[in-house]
């Protein structure tokens, strides 16, 4: 075998510098050179992959052993010599490796430092483009500086997804995903140093308020205001609140009111007198709030108008107010007439009316009853000639339910009854098999007999 080639020391040392067992393989140690290069390989992969300094610093001393390890190899061999060939180039290689680890490590210092002041200045999008410049070589030269611009990263695109969460609730008048983006927000601001950049985000959201539709605003802005404080940058969302609340209460509510909706409407407006009785609209809010009870009360009432069907049923059963209805007042009080109409039909048309928004009073008739006798009176027939029938002539009694519709109360009379004639000349009726007689009879009335029954009713 030929006698090995004599070695350099420092060839060899700076062969090792380059951390891929140049100086082995200059000593024609095979398997040392293979050791180191996979060593510097483990190394290397786990700095980059977990980022943590204790890697790098055994990278350190994995570089200064194999420089120790190959003078000390170097020296003992008796046979030395100067080579400056080999000295040149690995000087060359060793210069390289080391000026571009530290390139590459004052480049991710320095893309770090323009993540951190993007992330500073509430700029998501240019600490995403600062981060995205970093590639695998400042990993492998920096990976413990580079790896927070990743958690940076994460944050801003979970901001992202907050951002179109809490776009959308704007546009919908979505509680849910206001909830939603909110709970984003609180999630990135728990992480230290997101204040700003949550901020943005917040702040974006906040300025689009208030929205085109005021009933969306007045539901997102009632949770906002109800959300609570929390001690942090989201508590501005509070005063967002209560500058755009007060119009978006008051505007739902006219548009409710446009749209039949009442209750809802008179919530709304109550809700701007509980939350801000100081607020400048609080008179055209009371306003509201009364317009919206009356048509509450007066849609209630239809109702019960449209079910009545006798005098024991719908508005007659369970009287109910309007508090818009006319006053009862003295002089005569239009009525709106439920029940049996045989009778109220003659009344007069500028006693009655067929709109409850227009009535005094209601005026619940009931079948007629025998009232007061006033006369009795005999008749034959041909089959009775010799056994007159007695035939009793009554008042035609109106039983009556009077109610004042502007409090619901219940008023007199009670009843009414219609006089007439009595006792005509001939009674004609009806009989079937046997004839029994016509039996006890009403007077005959007029339409002045009625009106003159009825006028205490209207009458005040």
């Amino acid at each position: 075998s030929r006698p090995p080639a004599p070695a350099d020391p420092w060839a060899v040392v700076l062969g090792n510098a380059t951390l891929l067992g140049i100086g082995y393989l200059l000593l024609r140690r095979w398997r040392l050179a293979a050791i180191a290069v996979l060593g510097t390989a483990v190394l290397l992969d786990l700095t980059a992959s977990t980022a943590e300094t204790r890697y790098e610093i055994l990278l350190l001393l994995w570089w200064a052993a194999g420089i120790a390890h190959g003078w000390f190899l170097a020296r003992r061999r008796p046979d030395q010599a100067v080579r400056r060939g080999q000295r040149a180039g690995t000087l060359a290689l060793a210069l390289a490796v080391v000026l571009t680890a530290v390139l590459l490590r004052a480049d991710a210092y320095g893309i770090e430092n323009r993540v951190t002041e993007a992330r500073e200045g509430g700029d998501c999008e240019a600490a995403v483009a600062a981060q995205g410049e970093v590639w695998w070589g400042h990993r492998l030269a920096g990976a413990p500086v580079v790896e927070p611009g990743d958690a940076v990263v994460e944050a801003c695109h979970r901001l992202d997804g907050a951002a179109a969460t809490l776009a959308r609730a704007a546009r919908r008048g979505s509680t849910e995903d206001l909830g939603r983006g909110f709970g984003t927000l609180a999630g990135v601001l728990d992480e230290p140093g997101n204040e700003q950049t949550v901020r943005t985000v917040l702040d974006t959201f906040l300025d689009g308020l208030p929205t085109d539709d005021s009933c969306d605003t007045a539901a997102l802005t009632a949770w906002l205001r109800d959300r609570g404080t929390g001690h942090d940058v989201l508590d501005r969302s509070a005063d967002a609140a209560a500058r755009t609340e007060p119009a978006a209460l008051v505007g739902c509510g006219d548009h409710l009111m446009t749209e039949d909706a009442w209750q809802q409407a008179r919530t709304h407006y109550q809700r701007l007198l509980d939350a801000y009785p100081d607020d400048v609209r609080t008179d055209q809010a009371r306003d509201g709030v009364r317009e919206a009870t009356l048509a509450i009360e007066l849609d209630h009432v239809r109702g019960l108008v449209d079910n009545t069907y006798g005098a024991d049923s719908g508005y007659c059963s369970k009287p109910a107010k309007y508090s818009g209805a006319p006053a009862y007042r003295k002089g005569t009080n239009r009525a709106l007439f439920l029940g049996d109409s045989e009778y109220t039909d003659k009344l007069p048309g500028s006693w009655r009316t067929g709109d409850p928004a227009k009535a005094a009073l209601v005026v619940c008739a009931g079948a007629a009853e025998n009232g007061a006798a006033v006369e009795t009176c005999s008749y034959e027939n041909d089959k009775s000639r010799y056994l007159p029938h007695q035939v009793t002539f009554y008042k035609v009694k109106i039983p009556l339910k009077v109610y004042e519709l502007r409090t619901g109360k219940r008023l007199d009379p009670r009843s009414v009854q219609i006089g007439g004639g009595s006792c005509p000349s001939v009674l004609r009726y009806k009989y079937y098999m046997h004839d029994f007689g016509p039996g006890d009879q009403f007077v005959s009335t007029s339409k002045s007999g009625v009106r003159d029954a009825f006028r205490p009713v209207v009458r005040r």
